[in-house]
């Protein structure tokens, strides 16, 4: 193949062939890992709680049941031997009339300063973000502290999450 051949676009199509093969691939393992070490029947109970509820009762489900809706970063988190912590959750209003939770996260364990914590934070906004029971994601500041300067310049500009004190 010479290279009039790649010019016609194909290695960009050999690039999101490459992409959505390696996404499989990895989603595949990701659920494979969590099948290793998560009780079904506890992450049903988990996932079907109403985090409303959790928030407004205090419940120590609360971090069990945001774990349980997380996806394949979940497998990331809890295989590098971390976690997340609610540092505050409440209920608000959203411009629809409807309840939903607002919620200020933090890392614990291997997961802090870890060098793939940007990804790991846009991955847990994500997917919390997409059950109609979460309003907003926030993270607490005190994560940036964990990192260098380098880090700690490249997940507020990359990072597509937002830090509250």
């Amino acid at each position: 193949m010479g290279e009039d051949d790649i010019s016609d676009g194909s290695a960009d199509n050999l690039a999101d062939l490459y992409r959505v093969e390696v996404a499989g691939s990895m989603a595949g393992e990701a659920k494979n890992r969590m099948a290793e070490v998560l009780d079904p029947e506890e992450e049903e109970r988990l996932a079907g709680l109403s985090l409303l509820e959790l928030v407004e009762q205090a419940s120590d489900d609360l971090v069990g049941a945001i774990l349980a809706r997380l996806g394949d970063v979940r497998a990331a988190l809890s295989g590098h031997g971390g976690g997340i912590v609610v540092d505050s959750a409440e209920v608000v209003a959203k411009s629809n009339g409807s309840e939903a939770v607002s919620l200020q996260l933090n890392l614990d364990g291997a997961c802090i300063a870890c060098g793939a914590a940007p990804g790991t934070l846009q991955g847990i906004q994500n997917d919390l973000l997409m059950d109609s029971e979460v309003a907003t994601i926030f993270f607490s500041s005190s994560l940036l502290d964990t990192f260098d300067e380098l880090g700690r310049e490249f997940v507020l500009k990359h990072g597509n999450v937002t830090f509250v004190e």
